[in-house]
């Protein structure tokens, strides 16, 4: 984005109208007498399973917030004021959370099948996740006492961290140890087995939960429309929106277990390191690279993406074009200067990263028209997930041993086959492994604040690309891309090779900066004046 500052608004959620929804649903289904007892308890515990998953909503955001479990009804007699309610501590929010999620696993089906309803298999993964956010805001929040409130609704007492921490490691060794879902591993080659998992809804034993679409059911959404590379777009000018920085490309490991930035050029920005193909820059890294992102010289939908910004003449100038795909005239020869997906700066759709999604793009044909568009489901909660809640849970609690095991069954699959030791295992570690495994599937920010790392990353300084890509509190302020040039040079030693190029895009002209009030998202005027009994919160 081209603004500087995070807003305190930023991620804001406070619907108490959708709580008291289900506090209504939930309570007429006790009251219903034409249910089975079946479906009464399942329906039951499904509304307390989303009425947990509003609080864990909120309480993410905002912190401890009132705790509303029934309908409250004004009886218009006067003053509404006995209905206000106090913001709840932040660890009650969190407690309630994981109480409820505990209390309903058992009343839910244990289907593993069941991917779009709660199940068991769901509460037990929600838990998890809850009781992890919780317990690293015990641990790390002493490193930002300012983020906190004298009454608790805001922080939560360090003493709690442990608890928290067996909390989550238990409820992950349960859905483990049931046996129900295990890593997707269906396809040969490991980057196109870990694309798959968002893509195969047949039997696939990873997915705990998601959203589903169906073309058939009228509900399909526009993500390949708006994400399909503009080579091989299939509807006009369409694509190309979302764009992978090198930030995350050079954040995946290589196949040693080592991190190193790729090796674009020897020391001098045009020192460069000449490629035959564009794709072996990419070679001997984790698989998970290309099982997320459309890399210069991959296929989509078995065609070429064609990214590349332009041509390296025998002088050293760079030929391109302000159109994809442009042709131009070397020496009374017409070749073309750029790719049909760009990069071009400022060109809306091309590859201004100078890489595409491929996580989450549909690949069947059609899915990128206007009239047909994807069904591809959004995963939720799967098991490598679960996996890796456990490892980080076990290593808080000192458990190396246990946690490396979870975390090296991740990292296999993707390639990874030389095991880390407990020596190796490192809150770097925990924080690479997630920022590779879960890109793009809304963890990165969470897990930032949950850590309390955010302010430290995002601290606006106008940082340089990371050499320390396996450094967690490594300042990553901008957003870096990488464009690909061709040699032409007939008659050359290196005609027809490839190179590329660090670029700051001009498409982010500012260092980001968190601030400490963006831990928790403000809470509104018009709240505070309706209810005097709401604390503002800190730092801002």
């Amino acid at each position: 984005h081209q603004n500087r500052e995070y807003s305190y608004d930023d991620w804001n959620f406070w619907d108490y109208g959708y709580i008291r929804e289900i506090n209504l649903f939930i309570e007429r289904v006790e009251a219903a007498k034409a249910l089975t007892p079946a479906d009464k308890a399942r329906f039951g515990a499904e509304g307390r399973f989303l009425r947990a998953n509003a609080y864990f909503e909120l309480v993410k955001r905002m912190g401890g917030v009132p705790l509303i479990t029934e309908s409250l009804n004004y009886d218009y007699s006067g003053s509404a004021a006995y209905l206000r309610k106090p913001r709840a501590k932040e660890s009650e929010i969190y407690d309630y959370v994981i109480s409820e999620f505990e209390a309903i696993k058992s009343i839910l089906p244990k289907t593993p099948n069941e991917k779009s309803r709660a199940t068991y298999g769901l509460a037990l993964a929600s838990k998890t996740r809850a009781a992890l956010y919780a317990g690293s805001i015990a641990k790390y929040g002493v490193n930002t006492p300012s983020v906190s409130l004298p009454n608790g609704e805001i922080g939560i007492p360090a003493a709690k961290a442990s608890g928290y921490y067996q909390t989550a490691l238990a409820a992950a060794q349960e859905l483990i140890n049931a046996g129900q879902y295990s890593l997707y591993q269906k396809a040969p080659d490991l980057s196109t087995n870990f694309a798959n998992i968002f893509l195969d809804k047949a039997n696939n034993p990873e997915v705990i939960f998601v959203e589903d679409y169906k073309l058939a059911s009228g509900k399909i959404h526009g993500f390949a429309l708006d994400n399909q590379p503009r080579a091989i777009t299939e509807e006009g000018e369409r694509g190309g929106r979302l764009n992978p920085s090198l930030n995350l490309v050079q954040s995946f490991e290589k196949l040693d277990n080592t991190f190193a930035p790729l090796a674009i050029n020897t020391g001098a920005p045009t020192s460069y390191v000449y490629y035959d193909k564009p794709e072996d820059l990419f070679a001997g890294r984790d698989a998970r690279l290309r099982g997320t992102v459309l890399v210069p010289g991959a296929t989509f939908k078995d065609k070429p993406i064609d990214i590349w910004a332009g041509l390296i003449l025998g002088n050293g100038s760079i030929l391109s074009g302000d159109q994809l795909g442009q042709l131009k005239s070397v020496d009374g020869v017409s070749v073309q200067a750029v790719g049909l997906s760009g990069p071009i700066e400022g060109y809306d759709g091309s590859a201004q990263g100078g890489f595409y999604m491929r996580k989450y793009n549909d690949p069947v044909t059609g899915s990128g028209q206007i009239g047909t568009q994807s069904e591809v489901w959004n995963v939720r909660y799967r098991y490598a997930e679960v996996l890796l809640n456990a490892a980080e849970a076990a290593f808080e609690l000192g458990q190396t041993g246990v946690a490396v095991g979870y975390m090296n069954a991740v990292r296999a699959r993707a390639g990874l086959v030389i095991p880390l030791t407990p020596g190796d295992l490192t809150f770097d570690r925990i924080v690479h492994e997630r920022k590779v495994e879960l890109s793009f599937e809304n963890h990165l920010l969470w897990d930032m604040k949950r850590w309390r790392i955010a302010h430290i990353v995002w601290d606006g300084s106008g940082s340089d690309l990371t050499a320390q890509p396996g450094k967690a509190t490594e300042p990553s302020t901008r957003v870096y891309s990488l464009w690909p040039y061709k040699i032409y040079n007939p008659g050359g030693a290196n005609h027809n090779k490839w190179v590329f190029r660090k670029v700051l895009s001009g498409r982010v002209t500012q260092s980001h900066v968190f601030r400490l009030g963006n831990y928790y998202s403000r809470i509104s005027d018009a709240i505070v004046n309706n209810n005097p009994l709401i604390v503002r919160q800190p730092n801002q």
